[in-house]
């Protein structure tokens, strides 16, 4: 169980907290530094399958794609619900994305990794609020190692 009074922990959640703020405000400025700042160098941001060929590796590749998500396409992106978990460094946060030059909105939730020393994002991995797609038989984040992360790969035997 967590002891919400100790102090420590509180500065840790706080700081969390914080800094993905500050990383969307950044998108959102599409402020080269900004975003980087808030990233380890080989931070990695996993995506849903069919999702820009794979993950983006690296704080200035991240940078970048959202920055030019920004300009070509309109983003604008909203942090809806925001739930840090400061023991384990780790975040859950729920998004909008408005596409304002597709006139379109995404809506999706991501778990976000922080490393312990650095106190920066190290791993962002995305899931989307969208129909599941009939031809592909696992519906899983590209490029993400789910059984090096003891994942389970099938259900326990005897499961239908």
């Amino acid at each position: 169980m967590q002891n919400w009074t100790d102090p420590e922990l509180n500065a840790r959640a706080r700081h969390m907290d914080e800094l993905i703020r500050r990383y969307f405000d950044a998108c959102n400025e599409a402020n080269l530094a900004k975003m980087q700042e808030c990233f380890v160098p080989d931070a990695v941001h996993y995506f849903p399958p069919g999702m820009y060929n794979g993950p983006f590796v690296g704080a200035p590749a991240l940078a970048e794609k959202f920055k030019e998500m920004v300009e070509t396409i309109g983003s604008y992106w909203t942090v809806d619900t925001l739930i840090v978990e400061p023991c384990g460094w780790q975040a859950v946060m729920e998004w909008t994305h408005f596409k304002t030059k597709q006139a379109t909105v995404l809506r999706g939730i991501e778990v976000y990794e922080f490393d312990r020393s650095a106190k920066r994002i190290k791993e962002i991995r995305a899931y989307y609020a969208a129909p599941q797609t009939p031809d592909l038989s696992r519906q899983e984040l590209q490029g993400f190692d789910y059984v090096a992360r003891r994942y389970p790969m099938a259900p326990p035997p005897g499961v239908r």
